[in-house]
């Protein structure tokens, strides 16, 4: 048995967390623009505890805790690749199947790395990782196990596997569904049992996810749209037929009796009966290319290519764990000022914002600002042609809770 490589980091950066807020109520964006975010496409998630673990297209792997951000890639770190593929958590650990470096595990102080030339991986691309109690299943140049100690590999050579691209993987007790681009399968240890567009309902044989709901299991595939198979009957859910956006199907999360279902065209929630689409057109996502979704209590993550990660809280709520160090805050340029001068203004949720000039008794002697705002930093511009030389107070209020600022008008 070959060793593998145990490798130790010890360099971090955090970068402060600020949040970019839709005009959307309960949908919260972060990317490269406004938070510790290292690369704007993602293609995967898994949640740990607080910490939300990310993978990344160019840019390695991103722990976010809720207030900071961690960045671990090549030049900083042990991680091998920095084209991040899939994430699995197992206690305090973290498996990262990265696109061409093999597998890392991080235990949050050391890097164990295992590839094809120090282990029994057989291919250092890693696209699907899945646990079974002590057993690591890894999606790459067909199936392989990894127990802890040793390598177990099944592909199209030496098992019934019918092709070596694993793409999916879900384990239902001692089931092992794959989702391949030769179809989906069931290994149970022993036996194999194919389904493809020849034997079966399956609408394309190109399985890119797969999700478990009870007995059922939820297919996604590329370019044949959603299948539901109970190990009996098959539903099939398309374009032609269903609230399905598109056909291409990259992720599926399961919250309570919702189905999600990230697509080329947004993501779609389905009850079993309604379906909902959210898109760049209806709702806070920044790109419609949805590549990963994991699910924190009501909060929904969505990792999109080119858009960086969206959170859509189902209650319609904005994320309160990414505004919770934002405050109410309002500040000036230049004062005492003659003509102009720039406000600049906070807001920590979606609320009705009133930003008014107000003379020494309180009055209001001008508005400047009364409607709804999306939590974030906006600016504005006052000019003092109608007010005259004195002493103001400029007021930022919300429902809740208000701020004022002293202003100086010179003429």
């Amino acid at each position: 048995m070959k060793k593998c490589l145990i490798l130790f980091s010890a360099l971090f950066i955090f970068t402060a967390t600020t949040s970019k807020c839709s005009a959307y109520p309960g949908w919260t964006v972060y990317d490269t623009s406004n938070s510790g975010l290292s690369d704007n496409r993602i293609y995967a998630l898994a949640m740990e505890g607080n910490n939300k673990w990310i993978g990344t297209e160019y840019a390695g792997l991103v722990k976010f805790d809720s207030t900071n951000w961690t960045v671990f890639n090549t030049s900083n770190s042990s991680l091998p690749n920095n084209y991040v593929q899939t994430i699995k958590t197992q206690g305090s650990n973290i498996w990262i199947g990265t696109y061409n470096g093999g597998l890392a595990k991080f235990d949050g102080t050391n890097w164990t790395i295992y590839n094809s030339s120090n282990s029994g991986l057989p291919a250092n691309y890693v696209q699907a990782l899945a646990l079974e109690g002590s057993n690591l299943w890894i999606g790459t140049a067909g199936l392989t196990k990894f127990d802890g100690t040793n390598w177990t590999v099944f592909n199209t050579s030496n098992s019934s596997l019918p092709h070596n691209y694993v793409r999916a993987i879900a384990i239902e007790g001692t089931n092992k569904w794959l989702g391949t681009y030769g179809g989906l399968v069931k290994f149970d240890g022993t036996n194999w049992t194919i389904y493809d567009t020849s034997n079966s309902s399956l609408p394309h044989d190109y399985v890119r996810a797969l999700a478990l709901e009870g007995s059922n299991i939820w297919i996604g595939t590329l370019g044949g749209g959603l299948a539901k198979f109970d190990g009996t009957n098959w539903t099939i859910y398309d374009t032609s037929n269903s609230g399905l956006p598109d056909d291409y199907i990259f992720a599926l999360a399961i919250e309570g009796n919702n189905k999600w279902i990230g697509t080329l065209s947004g993501v779609a929630k389905f009850d079993g009966t309604n379906w909902t689409s959210y898109d760049m057109s209806n709702s806070g996502l920044t790109a419609d290319y949805v590549q990963a979704l994991a699910i924190q209590e009501s909060n929904i993550w969505i990792g999109t290519l080119g858009g960086g990660v969206a959170v859509y809280n189902t209650t319609g709520v904005e994320e309160k764990l990414n505004i919770k160090n934002q405050k109410l805050n309002i500040k000036t340029g230049q004062n005492p000022f003659i003509s102009s001068t720039s406000i600049c203004y906070s807001v920590p949720y979606y609320t009705n914002t009133l930003l008014t000039i107000n003379d020494l008794s309180g009055r209001c002697i001008k508005t400047l600002l009364n409607e709804s705002k999306p939590a974030g930093t906006y600016t504005t511009t006052l000019t003092a042609n109608t007010l005259k030389t004195g002493v103001y107070f400029l007021t930022l209020s919300t429902g809740t809770s208000k701020v004022t600022k002293k202003l100086t008008i010179i003429k």
